[in-house]
């Protein structure tokens, strides 16, 4: 039965492995460049600082949620633990927290616009590039 608890310190490196592996399954639209550039970002500055939420499978993290109120600010699940219903309980713990959510989501990552799609967000706008400028569109979105 999986768990979802706050990360510890201890997390980071297991959380950055699960979050390249990820993004290496489902963001196929980065340049190698931009790849690097926001691995570095993200394994030491972000998920070494942030509060985030880890699920755990069999004692072991398989997957993170950053929240900022109610709003996702990242979800990825370990490529080998997905289609188990993972996703869904993160999203479902977030819920109950804060209420209806809201994400920015890749438009060019089409099974992550499918799972929130799913999971009952409604796109409520579009930027054409991402938070740093790149060429990177993302889709707004919000739990109906």
């Amino acid at each position: 039965m999986p768990i979802i608890r706050p990360s510890r310190p201890a997390d980071a490196a297991v959380l950055a492995d699960i979050w390249r592996a990820s993004v290496r399954a489902t963001h196929d639209f980065l340049s190698e460049a931009h790849f690097t550039d926001i691995e570095a970002l993200v394994a030491h500055q972000y998920l070494p600082h942030a509060p985030l939420w880890v699920i755990e499978v069999d004692g072991s993290p398989a997957g993170f949620m950053g929240l900022t109120g109610a709003h996702v600010d990242a979800l990825f699940i370990d490529p080998r633990r997905r289609a188990q219903g993972l996703g869904r309980s993160m999203i479902a713990h977030a819920a109950r927290l804060e209420g209806k959510l809201t994400v920015d989501v890749n438009e060019q990552n089409p099974q992550a616009v499918g799972f929130y799609a799913r999971m009952g967000f409604r796109q409520t706008g579009r930027s054409p590039q991402d938070d740093a400028g790149r060429p990177y569109p993302l889709l707004h979105m919000r739990q109906d």
